[in-house]
């Protein structure tokens, strides 16, 4: 079955969520990406629809050498700089797109079975699970549960990275704005004020 790629968006909020059921992901600056792999086909899709396969073939070749043969990852194609932080103006670029990765942060299928329907701690799991033993291109988002949610984004301020992303932990993918995913943005970073270009 050919996928048909939705993405799921969050609301815009002021204040993180502070409660035990809340996973807290550190918002990077890229370019959001649905990574889908049938059998020997790999497509690279954005939000607004475009095929970037070719674009970034570091991702591409990554999904082509995971030994699961169906799957779709959500995620955010990002440029890490030697800090650690993404470099949205060198993504923008189009300079430097063979060391694009994907920061990967939810799972919607695999193996043929769609995973939508799962609470995202289950999705968080398979995710973990497919990407185990990966080869570089596409890593694991790491998240922090609960209450430090405020205190993190406090931390990722002070960083000057870009914000939060808040999802909480027992609700399902859904393909539209969501109010079980929440962004705070940091007031002092670039992005706050742009208006990200899509491919």
């Amino acid at each position: 079955m050919r996928w048909r790629p939705e993405f799921a968006l969050p609301v815009k909020a002021t204040e993180v969520p502070s409660g035990p059921d809340w996973f807290h992901e550190v918002k990077y600056d890229g370019y959001r990406i649905m990574v889908i792999r049938e059998s020997d086909r790999v497509r690279l899709i954005t939000k607004s629809g475009v095929d970037c396969t070719k674009h970034f073939p570091w991702i591409a070749d990554a999904a082509r050498s995971n030994r699961r043969k169906q799957f779709v990852i959500d995620g955010e194609a990002v440029l890490l700089g030697v800090d650690g932080v993404s470099d949205f103006d060198g993504l923008h670029s189009d300079k430097h797109n063979d060391g694009v990765q994907l920061y990967a942060f939810d799972i919607l299928a695999a193996d043929g079975e769609d995973l939508r329907k799962l609470p995202l701690s289950m999705r968080k799991a398979n995710l973990e699970r497919v990407l185990a033993r990966r080869p570089e291109g596409i890593f694991a988002a790491p998240f922090e549960r609960g209450a430090i949610g405020p205190d993190l984004f406090r931390a990722a301020c002070n960083m000057n990275l870009e914000g939060l992303v808040s999802k909480h932990a027992e609700r399902w993918y859904g393909a539209r704005r969501c109010k079980h995913w929440v962004k705070v943005k940091n007031p002092k970073h670039p992005a706050y004020s742009r208006v990200q270009d899509q491919l």
